[in-house]
């Protein structure tokens, strides 16, 4: 019976380290994808930035941490609505499915720079704005999210602080 007692033990024992193990492996993986996830949106946006000769963004938690509350505000519906939130530019981005990176919504909005037209600083496509928000020169700071819609479609949002795309100002 002691026997049978102390290998009940042991086996508990081990069950506690193997799913405390797990955990930790877990976070670390989280972390190391969040982490890849924040490189991925400011290397596609200071990338972008330093094209046009303004200075990259920093990533803000804050921002960051906006842009999720927001995003989770979309899971049911996943539809392209802008928050409400006056004080921060805003970009927002939908893909069918749940494979889309930070990467992938950022590359979207640098191609609308074929659609802007510095000259004359009007947009010739079907959109812009996006790109312009992302090089606004007096942009200093970004955070972004990625969310999975119940739908399974994924929803991305970014936080500008200052924002940009004041009618009639050039970006940069």
């Amino acid at each position: 019976m002691a026997l049978a007692s102390l290998v009940s033990s042991i086996f508990l024992f081990l069950l506690i380290i193997v799913s405390t193990l797990s955990t930790l492996v877990s976070d670390v993986a989280g972390a190391a994808n969040k982490g890849e996830m924040i490189r991925q949106f400011l290397d596609g946006h200071n990338s972008a930035r330093k094209e046009v000769g303004v200075p990259p963004l920093k990533w803000d938690p804050l921002l960051a941490r906006y842009a999720r509350v927001y995003s989770n505000q979309r899971r049911r519906d996943c539809r392209l609505v802008h928050s409400t939130a006056l004080v921060y530019g805003e970009n927002i981005f939908w893909g069918q499915g749940r494979k889309w990176t930070a990467g992938d919504a950022v590359a979207a909005w640098v191609a609308e720079k074929d659609f802007y037209h510095y000259h004359s600083n009007d947009c010739t496509g079907p959109d812009c704005t996006h790109y312009t928000q992302m090089v606004w020169r007096t942009t200093e700071r970004v955070g972004c999210a990625k969310i999975v819609c119940d739908s399974g479609d994924s929803f991305i949002t970014c936080e500008y602080y200052p924002p940009g795309n004041y009618i009639g100002d050039k970006p940069y």
